[in-house]
């Protein structure tokens, strides 16, 4: 009886919230927030607050109050809301049609197209990461003279996360420490100090009291890989956008590796083969349509199509497995790719910071049936690119 009372009180919490909400903030004074209801339903995460930031950066415009683009807007929440800011944490916090719906209005009707129809306003927005994300989001409603600008902000967003994730890839992949041989590559990384000492002991200045260094040792870096082929597939839903910019760049990346032939498959209820296109990560995302359904186990199928050695291809599923079809077909394909020797890892997250939102009950199922799932940040994957690589 008294979880049956709890679970009633929950409900009208609930229902409590969603009013509030869209009566908004002025109706806080007679209708507050219940604490016992923090969120608003199926679809929604997130503190209730937050919530009404998002609703309140654009509606509020029905006051009068803001017209436009706003470079800022404050809220009852701690934090200050952009136009990023806003976009990003809309889709964070409510379901799919509901986002539709709130990115139309704040389009159409509450003056926010300057960002889609003049550039002097997209280039005045700082280049990161956010600003990539809204770009992938618009890119279909923006003209072409903005479109033009937009590329060039997402090629100088690319090209510094590129920066940033080569070299470590890189040497995750290519690079293993052969302590067995000598190298003619004078490098403080490849330094062997404890050759160097032992090697150097006769020298030893007793006066003085310093090794005097005659020659100095330095490990061998080889490359033991033959050619391996790794797939990246990846779920375009609009949950995924910064697991999909990693992903795009991590291909091109890997691309770009001799030992390595790289394969880029993306997809909703379509699957489209960039493969052609996976050296440029720019052309890549624009190609991207975030949105639409999900379905995993056709894309995989699609996949394992591509392999022609198991035993030498690594297949990297980059998705929130939540499936739109059916997950029979979706576990069966599953079954079938891992059993022939492929190395599948499931990534239920690819960026900085590996916080993912999965179907945890699918998550389970492919790691019964032998598949790697994880949440892993662009280094560790390259670290474990390189051990299967290594050990294969």
């Amino acid at each position: 009886m008294q979880e049956l009372k709890e679970n009633r009180k929950s409900e009208d919490s609930i229902k409590l919230n969603r009013w509030r909400l869209m009566l908004g903030k002025y109706a806080d004074s007679q209708v507050g927030f219940s604490k016992d209801g923090i969120g608003a339903g199926p679809g929604a995460g997130g503190d209730i607050r937050e919530m009404d930031d998002v609703l309140d950066f654009i509606y509020s415009r029905e006051y009068g109050e803001e017209e436009g683009v706003r470079e800022q807007a404050g809220g009852l929440g701690e934090s200050v809301l952009t136009v990023t800011t806003w976009v990003n944490k809309v889709r964070e916090l409510f379901p799919k049609e509901t986002v539709e719906i709130m990115e139309k209005q704040a389009l159409e009707r509450y003056k926010m197209t300057e960002l889609l129809t003049d550039s002097r306003v997209l280039e005045k927005l700082n280049p990161n990461k956010e600003l990539l994300g809204m770009i992938l989001n618009f890119k279909g409603l923006m003209k072409p003279e903005v479109l033009a600008t937009a590329k060039r902000i997402v090629k100088k967003v690319v090209d510094e996360l590129m920066e940033k994730l080569n070299s470590e890839i890189k040497r995750s992949i290519t690079g293993q420490i052969d302590k067995t041989q000598d190298s003619p590559v004078k490098s403080s990384r490849n330094l062997d100090i404890k050759r160097t000492i032992m090697n150097n002991l006769k020298h030893y200045d007793r006066e003085k009291r310093r090794l005097v260094l005659e020659k100095v040792f330095f490990y061998s870096r080889i490359k033991k890989y033959q050619q391996w082929k790794i797939i990246v597939c990846v779920d375009e839903s609009g949950s995924m956008l910064d697991s999909v910019i990693h992903s795009a760049i991590m291909a091109g990346i890997f691309a770009k590796l001799p030992m390595l032939d790289t394969k880029l498959v993306i997809f909703d209820t379509n699957v489209v083969d960039l493969s052609d296109y996976v050296e440029d990560p720019v052309e890549t995302l624009m190609s991207v349509q975030l949105g639409g359904g999900t379905e995993i186990g056709r894309a995989l199928s699609y996949c394992e199509s591509l392999v022609t050695e198991p035993e030498k291809t690594i297949m990297v599923l980059v998705t929130d497995l939540y499936e739109g079809g059916e997950l029979s077909y979706l576990y069966s394909t599953t079954a079938a790719i891992v059993e022939s020797g492929v190395k599948l890892m499931v990534l239920t997250a690819l960026d900085d910071a590996a916080n993912p939102n999965y179907n945890k009950n699918a998550a389970a199922k492919m790691a019964g049936l032998g598949a790697n799932v994880a949440a892993m940040t662009p280094g560790k994957l390259a670290a474990w690119v390189g051990e299967v690589m290594k050990e294969g």
